[in-house]
């Protein structure tokens, strides 16, 4: 049965999530049904015994049976009231023992459960929000990053074609007006409809839209005050403040928290070109009284308002050559000299052309947006741990909560019975629907009627302008991941799957095996791995060796589960569940292995690999480790989104097995299904070959193959050692050879013909080699204990894994020799049965 953990997954999470809380909040509120309905039988019982305890004294009367002091029915009588009397104590009691035993304990109890609920309810949304937030961000910086490489490629364009003037050229925008005829300042006003094309600012630590932006500068060019500052050779600067004024400003007005977090706006307001140092070198902004800056006139043209009108101080004429003195006004020559020393005195990259800023400014906001996509990524990794821990704990809740209701009905039953033996038959009736809470079946009901999605992690991974899948492994399009490693299976996949291989021998026997992939690994432990090999590479065996061999295997797992489309693609959901409506039937194999067959030859080539080397891989594991059909189940479950999932999920598709049974098809028909895929390919079907890169050799290998089996079955029957049949065999070498998928030699096509989806062998692992640890480190995860390293929840053993015929131990991996010698000849015959046959994986066509 699924958990919570597996069941209330989104694409967007807060849909998961709302309506898992809404049911959980249902319950809180059952709670206190239940703790009201025992309240009022408290007081309903309180108010009856009070009631039978006032009987005795309505019922006398002067002139009755006081009168009559020794007849029988006097004492009938007084004994009537002694039992009314006794049994308004009774109820007194009962409603007594219902506020101990029942409200009490549970009214804390529905407390602290409602605190528990709504903490992790708060911590989720706020999770939700920072990830949301994020994300948005990284949209923003991805739109930025494309406009600026946009721009360098229209400028490119441009350059080709027209002949660019040197970056010294006057234009027409920067003549200086004619001597004698002061330039009139302008302010354009912005369009409203032009702030959404605008990119966002950066002030302080948020981005900021263009319009929030003009707002703020219109605020403060309004009230923070402004004057003019004379500056020796430079001149007069207009509307000029002080940094001590601006961080005075932004502390009281903008609510900063902090004097270093209002330079940092002030800073990015002087980046930004809306302020710029006067009389010092530099452009840094600090909150100084000395520090005198001037406001720039874009920041008069998005606050669309006009300068300030200052008062006109008259600086000291000029003497011009001829003897006149003229004024600052009359000498616009002075005013440019100002304003271009000032430039130079500002500018932190002199000699900077507009293409080299255009190209600066594009590999800046490709750094952002690369920092945004990684930050967005360990947010989404970090949440989903969250998220995985708080589902299971909430799971727990959940259960401990129905099974609390069930302890109510029980102690409400008990305070009842343990005082009033006359209502017996209530309380069997209480009893019996006591009985009929039952607490596992309303947890599956409540995940098969409300469950919205099984874990299927949606990646955000980072689009590289120019369409390259390098520095990410994880969440990559799987033939896109396949043709960048230039292999027909994803190098990933063939790695982990080699390593496995040569690692089941290590581990203590066939269960060990078999549960490094039932086994329910903790998410931040395979987001560790995940995070170490998502570098675009093949995994390196040593950081492989780091981890124990179950969150190797989980992160395989969490790899095919991040893949943007499964490996049987969702486009073919619809035409499998037909072919097992239609075909499902036992007696009709045939029909439906021919039809599966047809539907995965339209996959691509890679899918078609990938999916012929996990099948291959977990045949062999069920095979030679004798592995029952409870486990056989487990793993198709397991693999089920792996394989196959749906385009969307919905409650009909929950609950549907169609997934399940192909994969139940791929393990027990696997050899009919790709064999009839392999010959199809090998005789040029619909498909192009890859080229070998291999073939002058291969026949001779081959030839020395087949001679290296019939030499080692010689060797075999000759051994005086008696024969032992098991399922699954054992041999005197290890039943794992390490190959992801080996090459199928068909009757039908020859020893030429090579089957296009097979993948790499790296050499068998010799069964006597003894296991080597070089430095013996411990090594701890939360999968095992501290131990040696080779140690752990599934302890491993020493690699010779000859064992002596008198112990009475058959393991799947045993030797069956009993004699050393004969061991050795039978390794020396297998060592010559591959010697000279190398299988390589061939790179994909170009």
């Amino acid at each position: 049965m699924p958990g919570f953990a597996d069941s209330f997954w989104s694409g967007d999470y807060a849909g998961g999530l709302g309506v898992l809380f809404g049911k959980l909040q249902q319950g809180i509120v059952e709670n206190q049904q239940v703790l009201q309905i025992a309240k009022l039988r408290a007081d309903a019982e309180d108010l009856y015994g009070a009631k039978l305890m006032a009987i005795p004294a309505g019922a006398d009367r002067a002139g009755g049976f006081g009168r009559d002091d020794g007849a029988s029915v006097r004492k009938a009588f007084d004994g009537m009231k002694k039992e009314m009397d006794e049994a308004g104590k009774n109820h007194k009691k009962v409603a007594d023992n219902i506020r101990q035993l029942v409200i009490e304990p549970f009214a804390k109890w529905c407390e602290a459960h409602e605190d528990r609920v709504l903490a992790s309810h708060d911590e989720l949304q706020s999770r939700i929000k920072s990830y949301d937030k994020q994300h948005e961000a990284v949209k923003k910086l991805r739109s930025h990053y494309f406009n600026k490489c946009r721009l360098v490629e229209d400028m490119d364009e441009e350059t080709k074609f027209i002949g660019v003037p040197p970056p010294d050229t006057p234009s027409s925008a920067t003549t200086p007006a004619a001597p004698g005829v002061p330039a009139t300042p302008q302010i354009k006003l912005p369009d409203n409809d032009d702030d959404e094309e605008l990119d966002p600012v950066e002030i302080g630590d948020e981005y900021m839209q263009a319009s929030e932006v003009k707002k703020m500068l219109g605020k403060m060019l309004d009230m923070i005050p402004q004057t003019q500052v004379k500056v020796a050779i430079l001149g007069t600067y207009q509307n000029v403040s002080t940094g001590e004024q601006i961080v005075e400003y932004i502390m009281k007005q903008q609510g900063a928290t902090s004097v270093s977090y209002a330079e940092r706006v002030g800073q990015d307001l002087v980046s930004n070109g809306f302020l710029r140092l006067i009389g010092a070198v530099g452009s840094t902004f600090a909150n100084s009284s000395k520090m005198n800056y001037q406001w720039r006139p874009k920041a008069f043209q998005w606050a669309a308002i006009k300068p300030k009108a200052t008062d006109k101080l008259q600086r000291a004429p000029t003497i011009h050559m001829n003897g006149d003195q003229v004024s600052e006004t009359s000498s616009p020559t002075m005013a440019y000299v100002g304003d271009y020393l000032g430039g130079l005195l500002n500018n932190q990259r002199p000699g900077e052309t507009p293409g080299d800023r255009l190209r600066r400014e594009a590999s800046e906001a490709d750094e952002k947006y690369k920092g945004g996509v990684r930050k967005l990524d360990l947010m989404r990794c970090d949440f989903e741990e969250a998220m995985m821990d708080n589902l299971k704990f909430m799971e727990r809740c959940e259960l401990d909560r129905l099974k609390a209701i069930k302890s109510v009905i029980l102690d409400f039953a008990g305070a009842i019975s343990n005082v009033i033996p006359s209502i017996q038959a209530t309380v069997d009736t209480m009893m019996l629907y006591q009985e009929t809470v039952q607490p596992l079946g309303d947890l599956r009901y409540l995940l098969e009627s409300y469950r919205t999605g099984s874990y299927v992690p949606k990646v955000i991974t980072y689009e590289s302008y120019y369409n390259s899948p390098d520095e990410q492994t994880f969440g990559v399009d799987l033939e896109a991941r396949a043709r960048a490693d230039r292999k027909r299976v994803p190098v990933i996949i063939t790695s982990i799957l080699t390593y496995l291989d040569h690692h089941y021998p290590d581990l203590d026997g066939d269960e060990a095996r078999r549960g490094i992939w039932l086994v329910d690994v903790p998410l931040a432990a395979t987001h560790h791995l995940r995070n170490a090999i998502n570098n675009g590479k093949a995994p390196p065996k040593d950081v492989l060796a780091k981890y124990e061999v179950p969150i190797v295997a989980s992160v395989l797992k969490l790899y095919l589960l991040e893949l943007p489309d499964s490996i049987v693609s969702s486009h073919k959901y619809e035409i499998i569940k037909t072919v097992y409506t239609t075909h499902g039937s036992e007696g009709d194999d045939r029909a439906r292995l021919a039809v599966i067959q047809n539907t995965l030859g339209s996959l691509p080539l890679t899918n078609i690999a990938t999916l012929d080397a996990i099948t291959t891989h977990f045949t062999r594991l069920i095979e030679l480790t004798s592995a029952d059909e409870a486990f056989v189940a487990a793993l198709a479950h397991i693999l089920t989104y792996c394989i196959l999932r749906p385009r969307f999920e919905s409650s009909l598709t929950a609950s549907e097995r169609h997934s399940y049974r192909l994969v139940r098809d791929l393990f027990a028909h696997k050899e009919q299904i790709f064999g009839e895929l392999k010959r199809a390919s090998a005789q040029g079907g619909n498909r192009m070959r890859a080229i070998s890169t291999d073939e002058s050799q291969r026949r001779t290998h081959m030839e020395a193959r087949n001679r290296a089996v019939i030499s080692a079955a010689k060797s075999r029957s000759s051994s005086p050692a008696p024969p032992q049949h098991r399922k699954g065999g054992s041999g005197d070498v290890t039943r794992f050879p390490i190959n992801v998928s080996p090459t199928s030699i068909d009757p039908d096509i020859g020893p030429e013909t090579e089957s296009p989806v097979s993948e790499s062998a790296s050499p068998p692992m010799s069964a006597t080699a003894p296991a080597h640890n070089p430095d013996g480190l411990e090594k701890s995860n939360s999968l095992s204990r501290t131990g040696r390293a080779t140690g752990g929840r599934f302890p491993r053993k020493n690699a010779n894994l000859v064992r002596s015929a008198a112990a009475g131990k058959r393991d799947s991996i045993a030797s069956n020799a009993s004699d050393g010698s004969i061991g050795a000849e039978q390794e020396l015959s297998y060592r010559r049965s591959v010697e000279g046959v190398t299988l390589s994986d061939r790179p994909m066509d170009d």
